[in-house]
């Protein structure tokens, strides 16, 4: 009788005990999936856009990308998975084993035990189509959908890197963001750069640090308390311009640097971000680098690799007009010192000097801000200001010497009536002042660069210029 009740006992907890759950599917990115070794039939859980999709007898082959890689993830399944619904442009959620492929070109593929949509495409509607090559100027019709294509793509993702690269060149261990608030008591406007704003934030302190807001809002001074700072985002110019160079929102890279005391050493940290940044990207994003330089500008590649191992040259401003001067072109603009240099001059002295990106520097005060550095130069009046002017684009980087001066900054505010206005600037250097200077470098012309993209509306995801705001 009690063996009877034990048992009995026995087989209720039994009963009463939660059964053994199929372990659920690990989650993977595509690239992530194709790039797992020794694929052993781990159960894995895929979700991205049909890329194709393809039936041959009892087996159905589906190409699913999710954004992040330019290669697609080769999806095998049963035929009797195959469906209208399985068509380009459909989103999809697929899982099975994760096994070696037998085809080349690929290492591992998913074996499929179930393939849902998510969504799905009408392909016919669909304005990017299957195996066709649009375009650059097709696809800016569609801001919204133009990122599914691989040109777009890859080019997103060099831009994403090339964040990280900047970043990577600028941050050290530590970080400081500054805080961003959200009401003025003052008038305020946008913006087309953060450096006068940088330029509090420069000095005293040798810790980096970003202010991501600095371009977007104009409210907040602190002390000049760290030596380097940086910062990356979005600014604003009102230009009335539709030409392939010019955009209303763009990005910048701007840093402002303390105790710098020569061009020299401000050039320096400009080839170092141009030649590191560009190397992380190459090293991080080939395959999309590859695209870009095959079928969008074939034979840039090339071109790149001059500019990366050669040193970057200098002449002054001064020599650059002469050169000008000399030069066989007809341009639209007459060179004239004391005449800002244009886009056509700007390409000729790259042109000039082996296209090997040149430094420019010591322009005339008369055409530079009144925070550049007066060089009291005796008749040819200069400021120690640089522009870095790069093949197929022209200026990419500007910079200067800023004024630490009290009395010289005082007057050159005083003759533009800005004295009341930039009070709290001329405070900078009654407080401690210190030799420094910056620089801001745009960023979708960076891209430009090294991507050899012609218009800068294709290295931007949403491109707005004037009469043109499309998202």
């Amino acid at each position: 009788m009690l063996g009877a009740r034990c048992l009995l006992q026995a087989l209720r907890s039994c009963s009463s005990a939660p059964c053994a759950r199929p372990r659920a599917p690990a989650a993977l990115s595509v690239r992530d999936a194709l790039r797992a070794r020794g694929a052993s039939g781990e159960r894995v859980k895929v979700q991205g856009w049909i890329r194709s999709a393809r039936s041959q007898k009892e087996v159905l082959f589906l190409h699913v990308n999710d954004g992040s890689s330019l290669e697609s993830l080769q999806v095998v399944a049963d035929s009797s998975f195959d469906s209208r619904e399985l068509a380009f442009g459909s989103s999809v959620e697929a899982q099975g084993q994760l096994v070696k492929s037998p085809s080349r070109g690929q290492n591992v593929e998913l074996k499929a035990e179930k393939i849902e949509v998510i969504g799905n495409c009408d392909a016919k509607a669909f304005p990017i189509k299957y195996k066709e090559r649009h375009p650059l100027e097709y696809l800016r019709q569609y801001p919204h959908l133009r990122c599914r294509t691989n040109a777009l793509a890859s080019i997103l993702r060099v831009r994403s890197e090339a964040t990280a690269a900047v970043h990577s060149f600028f941050k050290p261990s530590s970080k400081t963001k500054v805080p961003k608030e959200n009401f003025f008591n003052v008038p305020a406007f946008l913006t087309v750069s953060g450096q006068l704003h940088l330029e509090v934030m420069s000095g005293g302190n040798s810790t980096l640090i970003e202010m991501k807001e600095v371009v977007k809002d104009l409210n907040w001074l602190g002390i000049r308390a760290f030596t380097r700072v940086f910062t990356i985002g979005p600014t604003f110019r009102a230009e009335n311009s539709q030409s392939r160079r010019h955009l209303a929102e763009f990005y910048m890279v701007e840093a402002e640097i303390s105790f710098v005391e020569s061009l020299q050493d401000l050039m320096q940290v400009m080839e170092g971000l141009f030649k590191s940044t560009t190397m992380m990207v190459l090293s991080n994003c080939p395959k999309d680098v590859e695209l870009c330089h095959k079928f969008i500008a074939p034979g840039h590649k090339d071109r790149l690799e001059h500019m990366l191992k050669n040193n970057f040259l200098t002449i002054s401003y001064t020599e650059a007009v002469e050169i000008l001067k000399q030069a066989s072109e007809n341009f639209t603009f007459t060179p004239e010192w004391g005449v800002d240099l244009q886009t056509e001059h700007e390409k000729y002295l790259v042109k000039h000097c082996g296209n090997i990106p040149v430094f420019v520097i010591n322009y005339p005060l008369a055409l530079k801000p009144f925070y550049m550095r007066d060089n009291e130069d005796g008749p040819h009046h200069t400021v120690a200001a640089v522009d870095l002017l790069v093949p197929g684009v022209g200026e990419l980087i500007g910079g200067s010497l800023r004024e630490e001066r009290y009395h010289f900054l005082e007057q050159r505010l005083a003759r533009s009536g800005l004295t009341e206005a930039y009070q709290w600037y001329l405070d900078l250097r009654r407080f401690g002042s210190v030799p420094h200077g910056g620089f801001g470098m745009g960023f979708e012309r960076y891209l430009q660069c090294i991507l050899g993209v012609d218009n800068i509306k294709d290295v931007i995801p949403f491109p707005r210029f004037t009469h043109s705001c499309l998202l």
